[in-house]
């Protein structure tokens, strides 16, 4: 996942400042380097990293710890606030009657973010439409129009015109019963003269309520600049970062938005049609800290599992047997990727291994099939399970006596992770709350 490494780089340097008996100066001076160290690595922007590092020494050395807190927390405080600072204010996503055109190079992922932000509208209540005006890919409309007609939603183009503007125009005329129509322009390999003038056409003809740019997370330092040429053309208001579930550092995305003194108004990571998150600073530096977004969790768990299904709150509380993971390993696959929910959970410093939330669909399924060859005694209580039972089991289930080892390995590594929220010495979830007051 795009900054995991620094989640476990920021982690790592607040820990050390936890870890010591005196926060002065000195100690100030080492999380600043630490911090500095991991934002260059993840390739956020060099000025922006010397402006954080400067606001933080100022403010830790310069302003008073509020009644009742101590100077370590009072640093973390501060640490916390301007790293919110950093990835800019929240966009303002409005459902209401709205044209959105999105914009960016080729490769960016325009297309397929057309039809996630399509489904999470119409997710929503409201009646949405697209329009392709990417005559340049080969394919584009084809795409798209597929992957519309996936969620019941009109996708309107014309494959056999090249007049762009045209086509939106024409579009907008078709389409004046929709309330949210969003419209997929075409990309180039670079910032092209001809892509900058098209899109100022287009964006003239649409009269877009929102012109969003849509960034690949892999683009670096380079996404600066395309920002800015983007922003002057058309007064981009709102960033979608792409592809935040491959392997890039993603800290040129991020730090890109500053560049249209706007915010990230999403943040795609993943495959389906579901894979785009509504982006809200707050959360997302609570997440990469490791203090979870209990929120995010909730409002996700709401649009995707009925009460019947899972007891979301003795999930949240650490309750969770092999009865429970059988009724929500369904259910939590509809959330999303594993590992995003995870991330969603205060785990704090608690590390969950990767085996333990690398699982797939088809696993879930196969687990599942096992799970069914139990008896319930041991759905309540899996520690019933010795050898000569899973032995058992594996029968029933036409399975291997090691795939039935690999689900108990599983629950027990879900249980111990879900039971790590309620946390420690250092609580970063009970922290979080204390740093959310006044910024």
């Amino acid at each position: 996942m795009v900054l995991d490494r620094l989640g476990s780089s920021l982690k790592d340097a607040l820990k050390k400042l936890a870890g010591k008996t005196v926060v002065d100066r000195a100690a100030v001076e080492e999380l600043v380097r630490d911090l500095q160290r991991a934002f260059l690595q993840a390739d956020v922007n060099v000025r922006l990293v010397k402006g954080l590092s400067e606001a933080i020494r100022t403010r830790s050395v310069d302003e008073q710890p509020p009644k009742g807190m101590s100077v370590r927390e009072h640093v973390l405080r501060i640490v916390y606030q301007e790293l919110i600072r950093l990835m800019g204010s929240a966009t303002d996503v409005s459902l209401k009657p709205q044209r959105i055109l999105l914009a960016g190079l080729q490769g960016s992922g325009k297309t397929t973010t057309t039809a996630k932000l399509a489904r999470f509208f119409q997710r929503k209540g409201m009646k949405v439409a697209v329009i392709c005006a990417d005559t340049f890919r080969p394919g584009a409309y084809d795409q798209l129009s597929t992957l519309c007609g996936q969620i019941g939603i009109t996708c309107y183009g014309e494959p056999g015109s090249e007049d762009t503007v045209a086509i939106v125009r024409k579009g907008l005329s078709n389409l004046s019963d929709i309330e949210v129509v969003i419209i997929d322009t075409q990309g180039r390999h670079a910032l092209e003269k001809v892509l900058i003038d098209e899109i100022i056409r287009i964006n003239g003809v649409s009269r877009a309520d929102h012109r969003w740019l849509v960034m690949d997370a892999a683009l670096g330092q380079q996404a600066s600049e395309q920002a800015r040429r983007f922003h002057e053309a058309i007064n981009i208001d709102g960033v979608i970062i792409t592809k935040m579930d491959g392997t890039a550092k993603g800290g040129g995305a991020l730090s890109a938005v500053s560049e249209t003194q706007s915010g990230i108004v999403f943040i795609g990571a993943g495959e389906t049609i579901e894979d785009l998150e509504r982006f809200d600073p707050d959360s997302f530096i609570s997440r990469l800290l490791g203090m979870g977004d209990l929120k995010s969790l909730a409002e996700r768990a709401e649009e995707a599992i009925s009460a019947e299904e899972v007891d979301v709150n003795a999930l949240l509380r650490g309750k969770f047997t092999l009865r429970d993971m059988y009724k929500q390993l369904e259910a939590i696959n509809r959330m999303g990727p594993l590992k995003q929910i995870m991330s969603m959970l205060p785990l704090g410093s608690m590390e969950v291994p990767s085996d333990a939330i690398d699982v797939t669909s088809t696993k879930m399924s196969r687990y599942k099939v096992i799970m069914d060859s139990m008896t319930p005694p041991e759905l309540d209580d899996p520690n019933l399970i010795s050898g000569s039972r899973i032995h058992r089991i594996a029968r029933g289930a036409g399975a291997s006596p090691e795939e039935v080892r690999e689900l108990l390995k599983y629950f027990r590594m879900m249980q111990r992770a879900l039971k790590g929220m309620r946390g420690g010495k250092f609580n970063l979830q009970r922290m979080m709350k204390r740093f959310s007051g006044s910024q």
